[in-house]
């Protein structure tokens, strides 16, 4: 059953009260045949091996299964790189009761607890960290229906709530253990839950590995085209390297008050990290790039173009005329300006030392603006990938809420 699939056939919400079919239980509003378990009751709940088990000399760099723990776990899947913590077979033979099978779901006992993770059937046989708990649903009950009762903001809030320590939240056995969760008495109920919930995950699965590829792909671009070792077909000839201060001007923006930003007035008033807010009067108009002169985002560059006050946190680029001010922006984004930044208390970027630095300069503006259309339109593309994920995760998000309080349901009650 897909997506597209998934009919309410619960009764119609009456002005007060509960619907009818339904019942008021500790987790809220559920369907009457619905009940309310308890983790501890419908699953195990295993905490992985501490250092008199498994020391860190027996971990390996490269050869062996993952090591799972809190570092690995994100929201609904895990990610491992180079620096994921391995061990052998030796290890996993010692202690198989560590070891993860298809079907269990995985908790971080520190840091972010709220995460968690279903193992697939292609991480069957990774193992389980110090720093991980596992949960492993009893057989009547379908692991991936509680996998995403995980991931419901009920309860990872109540995680949250009801996790230990101040300074770093922490779980335990108990603590998991008590989670309540709400599970309709028909496996296939949950099953079909799952399902609809699995096809909403392998859309945004796709999305995501879709849009990793397309940056990667302008990544790429940026490298061969800003730098002519690909050229674009019908331009030729050399190109020249000059300094930026023969392509443009750079001067800080003016001061402004929070007083004079709000949130009706005409013009964007841009800072170092882009948009703060409107203001009632405005300093340029035009096409211009902006680089963030201070804080965190120093070094930031983005494209704006029209009327908009830029305020003293950004240094302005006025592109002089033999220029194109995309392309030039997307050399300034690739050159990591922020490393210019004077020392001091608050490091501010150094906009004569900037000014200074060389680049490769095509021989004419037609082939910069050529240049800057291709990339312009790699970035709509990503823009418009990007929007498609939000949308699928918003509405993966509205789906687990009515699924998994039997609001909508997708079976014959």
């Amino acid at each position: 059953m897909g997506v597209k699939e998934v009919s309410a056939t619960y009764s119609s919400q009456q002005s007060v009260g509960i619907p009818k079919g339904y019942k008021q239980t500790e987790v809220g509003v559920i369907p009457e045949d619905w009940e309310v378990g308890v983790v501890r009751e419908i699953a195990s709940i295993r905490t992985g091996p501490f250092g008199t088990l498994l020391k860190a000399s027996e971990y390996s760099g490269k050869d062996g299964v993952p090591l799972i723990s809190v570092g690995e776990i994100r929201k609904g899947f895990l990610e491992i790189d180079e620096h994921t913590p391995r061990v052998s077979e030796i290890v996993t033979r010692r202690l198989p009761q560590y070891v993860l099978r298809k079907g269990d779901i995985v908790f971080g006992r520190k840091g972010g607890v709220e995460r968690s993770a279903l193992i697939k059937e292609t991480q069957d046989g990774w193992f389980l960290g110090s720093d991980g708990i596992a949960v492993r649903a009893l057989r009547r009950f379908d692991h991936e229906y509680l996998a995403f009762q995980f991931q419901s903001s009920r309860i990872q809030n109540w995680l949250l709530q009801n996790a230990i320590g101040t300074t770093m939240p922490s779980l335990n056995q108990d603590i998991l253990g008590r989670v309540l969760v709400a599970i309709p008495s028909e496996s296939a109920e949950q099953e079909a839950i799952a399902e609809v919930l699995r096809d909403a995950d392998a859309l945004i699965e796709s999305l995501e590995q879709l849009l990793t590829k397309k940056r990667q792909l302008k990544q790429g671009a940026m490298q061969e085209l800003l730098t002519g070792k690909t050229r674009l077909p019908g331009f030729s000839g050399e190109w020249k390297v000059t300094s930026l201060s023969a392509l443009c001007g750079m001067k800080s923006g003016d001061g402004i008050t929070s007083a004079d930003i709000d949130d009706y007035s005409p013009y964007p008033c841009y800072g170092g990290n882009g948009l703060r807010g409107y203001a009632s009067r405005f300093t340029h108009d035009g096409g211009f790039a902006l680089i963030g002169r201070q804080g965190a985002l120093c070094g930031n560059v983005v494209g704006v173009e029209g009327k908009f006050f830029a305020s003293e946190h950004a240094v302005v680029v006025t592109p002089y005329s033999q220029t194109d001010i995309r392309w030039l922006t997307y050399v300034l984004a690739t050159m990591n300006l922020n490393q210019y930044s004077e020392s001091s208390a608050q490091p501010g970027l150094s906009v004569s030392k900037i000014l200074m630095l060389d680049l490769d300069f095509p021989p004419t503006k037609s082939e910069q603006t050529a240049i800057a259309a291709i990339l312009a339109d790699m970035d709509a593309e990503l823009a418009t990938l990007e929007e498609k994920l939000t949308k699928a995760c918003a509405a993966k998000q509205g789906m687990m809420q009515e699924l998994l309080t039997g609001r909508i349901r997708l079976v014959n009650a």
